[in-house]
């Protein structure tokens, strides 16, 4: 049996100790969901020119963000890591030459979501970087290679957003969407929903609404290895379907 995989929209770093639909959902998830032995997440927040894991024992809780509350600052989610797992990861895709990082803790993108799911910080995780110098397809490419962890009851777990415009957001204004975000939204979902995986993968070329929604890579990538990771027996759904602020979408996926 494959252990479920998932997308999820991370939004704002605030998500880490909000009481919102969105962080009730991952909640929901955490206590829903079989229990893994490890999860691994891919996120939009780690990027490095070759692919790197996570591999140290205690990772620190990283705070790669400003302007937020000092509350914020002072939350930390202290799970461990899993070296064994790394080095597995690592020698498992050995033409892939991926580095072990022994210095590197959880980003936000990570532990928002964790603390929500798995508030007892009790399941190991790993951070999967994304390589600068990777085309889509070959994200793609190294998402299938992960098939052997939902094998082996690990999670992994994408985060990112599928629409992510910093540039276009209406900070005033969190209920606003804007009709080019939920034209770029809606495409994408149906070529999610339709496994048009192809599409996606090439989707620089798609339409002037989707390359407004995804001006930079680095949050759309994490749904590739997602996507890559889906089987033919797996039910796809989404959750936490909306758009914060007009350019940022929440817009999440599971795969079970």
């Amino acid at each position: 049996m494959l252990t479920p995989i998932l997308f999820i929209g991370h939004g704002s770093p605030t998500n880490a100790i909000d009481n919102n639909e969105y962080t009730r959902t991952w909640k929901e998830l955490g206590q829903q969901l079989p229990t893994p032995k490890s999860i691994v997440c891919i996120s939009a927040h780690w990027q490095t020119v070759g692919t790197q894991i996570t591999s140290l024992l205690r990772p620190q809780t990283i705070h790669d963000f400003s302007g937020f509350t000092r509350k914020l600052f002072e939350t930390h989610y202290l799970a461990n890591g899993n070296p064994e797992l790394a080095k597995h990861i690592a020698t498992t895709l050995d033409t892939e030459n991926i580095t072990l990082n022994t210095n590197r803790g959880l980003d936000h993108g990570a532990w928002s979501i964790l603390r929500n799911m798995y508030p007892d910080a009790d399941i190991p995780v790993l951070q999967l970087s994304l390589d600068q110098t990777k085309t889509p397809q070959e994200h793609y490419d190294l998402g299938k290679k992960l098939r052997f962890l939902r094998e082996e009851n690990t999670l992994i777990i994408g985060s990112g957003s599928i629409i992510h415009n910093l540039s276009k957001l209406d900070w005033t204004n969190s209920q606003i969407s804007f009709n080019w975000a939920e034209s770029a939204l809606e495409k994408i979902k149906q070529l999610i929903a339709s496994n048009d995986h192809q599409a996606l993968i090439n989707y620089p070329h798609l339409d002037d609404d989707v390359q407004l929604a995804i001006p930079t890579p680095e949050h759309f990538i994490p749904l590739l290895y997602i996507l890559a990771l889906k089987s033919e027996s797996d039910k796809l759904s989404f959750f936490n379907d909306k758009i914060e602020m007009g350019a940022i979408s929440m817009t999440s996926v599971i795969c079970q």
